[in-house]
């Protein structure tokens, strides 16, 4: 039942099986915590690869929970949107405020951060106004201790009728206490969190409209936490109005008048107020900071990421890195797997196919089909989770947030704010994810603007087509062509921000403000977590629409029957129409045409169809036939040669001399035959106005759906679609002619 004070445990009460033995139910368990507080942190070093991955009902927020045994017990985790309050200004706080107020979980583990309790504590006091049981997880506790704070738990305890447990998310230190608080919630003593107390004003007018709930619209009063309700109604909540149909005006009447003259101001900043009283009184009672103060390595570090001088070149300078990282770590390992897909494994497949007499259309289909199509983009897997893998690094570091706000000056000339560069950021990974992002943005012009620009951001899908051209063109200073690329992507969205500002979007740049955390190492199963989570998407893609679009592909270049020559197919006719309009940026044959046309459902997918159209006759003219114990040794070396030139990579990136591979660049070359068709199909100078015009032109497929449900028309769509593609043969175009005008060509 509800009680006055709101939700208790006693409604979920474990129930009896009809042989008498009690059966214990799930324990739900809601973490909520603002954002930087190590929420993330700590809910993957207690869920790990148990955690999944969906949305929320009904919106496309990211819904993470996960289902695990602990000392006997069933514990559902559900983990809220990071929020700084359960106030209904943006989606994240909507949705985290509905799930405890309607699911009723059985208990919130409120993670806080204990190096800023203050402001954590302003949610702390907002949860316990719902009544449900709360435990604080008073995270990051070793750098609070490292800094000198000294912290009485147990006076917090009592202040607040909660049970606290310092943690260390990154460390997993305090998650037992924790875990087993969490099961024992139920025989606990007293489970209810204490009313803390707002002062006169608001807390007669609170009991005076809990008692006129309760006798005039008992159902509404019996469906919420009580009195979270009446605090809520005092404050005008447009949501909790339209949701109980309840009139303001005639529940509050006289008492809010009364207020609003003694206090000469509106009810919701008075209730803001006194939350934040209640939060600065219990910090101040139970947190003692020492009498000096020392610089923290964060501000040092920040006097010189910061600096309005150095701050844009060293953000410049760390994204060369990542990419020269990204290049020099993951190739081999491509190569590798490059090998492998046209090697032995085609070879094993041929044979399986052959034994049970397979068809040859389908022995085709599978060997230069899916093999060559799903198998050449599967190649890239290495390179798309080590992207995955720096970025996440740099994020859980805290260097991301500040290069939101090092780039807020730039982004303030396109009409935008630093914090719209955290969902153009996220497109380095993937545009889909980026869009979705737009909606912390408060203002719909800017969600709308920043959606236009983020396909510019170059996605980890584009990665496959730069690595097969740079492979094959630019060995020699492979980082800094794919660095050049992306830095290219920022600089035409400056240049198209600044457009659009000044045509679709004209008005005033909002303000920022946002927090930077500081700097941190983040764990390394923390990195994995959240790289698997990245990248997986890469091969979920790759096992099902890429794995159908090749086989589309297949039967394109294969229809009408008996074609002799895959010019003369659907896919190759459709391939010559559109090459004249590519032959003045360098690329005027049906082969690339094609690739590109493909592309438009997902950018890896060029890099199939390339493989699809040139691979196989150079992978017929090899005669002899290793034996499966060539194969297996073949495996093997590969990968050892593969680590061996990994880890050279790395180290001759800080100028030490590197080992050298036993393996020689006739072999190097042997084993990506797509690298030397395009050789004799491209120049340098084509092959790079080429992959420009996979960096810029229209956003995929899956980009186009997921601007489609953030704004509800295909507007912004056809927008984007427009301008990318005039943009790309625009670029690729000066690329091309421009190179050719200098002697390039």
């Amino acid at each position: 039942m509800i009680h006055d004070t709101g939700y208790t445990i006693q409604d979920k009460q474990n129930v009896h099986h009809a042989s008498g033995i009690m059966h214990q139910r799930t324990i739900t368990v809601a973490v909520a915590g603002n954002p930087n507080s190590g929420k993330s942190t700590l809910i993957n070093a207690i869920a790990g690869t148990r955690l999944y991955v969906g949305n929320w009902p009904g919106v496309t927020v990211e819904k993470k929970e996960a289902m695990f045994e602990h000392e006997g017990r069933q514990i559902k985790l559900v983990d809220l949107p990071g929020t700084y309050s359960l106030s209904p200004y943006t989606q994240e706080e909507i949705i985290a405020r509905d799930y405890l107020v309607h699911e009723k979980p059985d208990v919130i583990v409120n993670v806080v951060d204990a190096t800023n309790l203050e402001r954590n504590l302003y949610l702390t006091v907002q949860l316990l106004e719902l009544g449900i049981p709360v435990i604080i997880a008073l995270n990051i506790y070793d750098e609070a201790v490292g800094k000198g704070y000294k912290m009485d738990i147990k006076t917090m305890e009592d202040m607040l009728g909660v049970r606290v447990i310092p943690t260390v998310a990154t460390k997993k230190s305090g998650l037992d206490d924790l875990l087993k608080t969490v099961t024992n919630i139920e025989g606990s003593a007293s489970t209810q969190p204490k009313k803390l107390n707002y002062g006169g004003d608001l807390e007669t007018a609170a009991l005076a409209l809990e008692d006129h709930l309760k006798k005039d619209h008992a159902t509404v009063a019996a469906a919420y936490p009580l009195r979270w309700l009446a605090f809520k109604l005092m404050e005008g909540d447009r949501n909790v109005l339209e949701e109980t149909g309840l009139d303001e005006s005639s529940l509050l009447g006289e008492t809010l008048r009364h207020m609003r003259q003694a206090h000469g101001e509106d009810i919701e900043s008075l209730m803001a107020n006194a939350r934040y009283a209640q939060a600065s009184g219990l910090t101040h009672e139970v947190l003692k900071r020492p009498d000096i103060k020392k610089m923290e390595i964060t501000e040092k570090i920040d006097r010189v990421v910061l600096n309005r001088f150095l701050g844009i070149p060293i953000f410049l300078a760390a994204m060369w890195l990542m990419f020269k990282f990204t290049f020099d770590v993951s190739t081999p390992f491509a190569d590798w797997i490059d090998a492998m897909t046209a090697g032995p494994f085609k070879r094993w497949a041929e044979a399986i196919l052959g034994f049970v007499s397979a068809p040859a259309w389908t022995a085709s289909l599978v060997t230069d089909g899916i093999i060559a199509g799903v198998g050449f983009v599967i190649v890239f897997v290495p390179v798309i989770f080590a992207m995955m893998f720096f970025i996440t690094l740099l994020e859980g570091s805290g260097y991301m947030a500040r290069a939101a706000f090092v780039m807020d000056r730039a982004m303030h000339a396109i009409g935008l704010h630093g914090k719209s560069f955290i969902p153009m950021l996220l497109g380095f990974g993937c545009n889909v994810p980026a869009v979705y992002a737009t909606r912390v943005l408060e203002n719909p012009r800017d969600k709308a603007l920043t959606s236009l620009l983020i396909p510019l951001m170059s996605c980890g899908a584009r990665l496959p087509v730069y690595v097969v051209f740079i492979g094959a063109f630019f060995t020699a200073y492979a980082g800094t062509v794919l660095w050049s690329l992306y830095v290219m992507g920022i600089a035409l969205a400056v240049l198209m921000g600044i457009i659009f500002k000044r045509t679709l979007f004209k008005g005033e740049s909002p303000m920022f403000i946002m927090e930077l955390p500081p700097y941190r190492m983040p764990s390394f199963s923390s990195l994995m977590i959240h790289t698997w989570e990245k990248g997986k998407h890469f091969l979920i893609k790759a096992g099902t629409y890429i794995l159908a679009v090749s086989i589309l592909v297949w039967f394109l270049l294969n229809l009408p029957w008996g074609v002799e020559h895959k010019k003369d197919s659907y896919l190759g006719k459709m391939g010559q129409v559109i090459a004249p309009v590519l032959e003045p940026v360098g690329f005027g044959n049906w082969e690339a045409a094609s690739s590109l046309v493909s592309g438009l459902i997902a950018k890896e997918i060029v890099v199939g169809t390339m493989s699809e159209i040139y691979v196989q006759k150079a992978a017929d003219e090899k005669k002899d036939k290793p034996t499966l114990t060539d194969d297996l040794k073949e495996i093997g070396l590969s990968f050892a040669n593969a680590l061996k030139d990994s880890a050279s990579n790395v180290i001759s990136t800080f100028g030490i001399a590197s080992m050298s591979s036993e393996e020689s660049a006739e072999e190097k070359e042997e084993i990506s035959p797509l690298r030397n068709v395009i050789k004799g199909k491209f120049t340098p100078l084509s092959a790079y106005a080429f992959i420009t015009f996979v960096l810029l032109y229209m956003p995929c497929v899956v980009v186009a759906i997921a601007m489609r449900q953030e704004f509800g028309t295909w507007k912004w769509f056809g927008i984007a679609f427009a301008y990318q593609m005039v943009l790309a043969w625009v670029v690729a175009f000066v690329i091309y002619q421009g190179g050719k005008l200098i002697g390039l060509g």
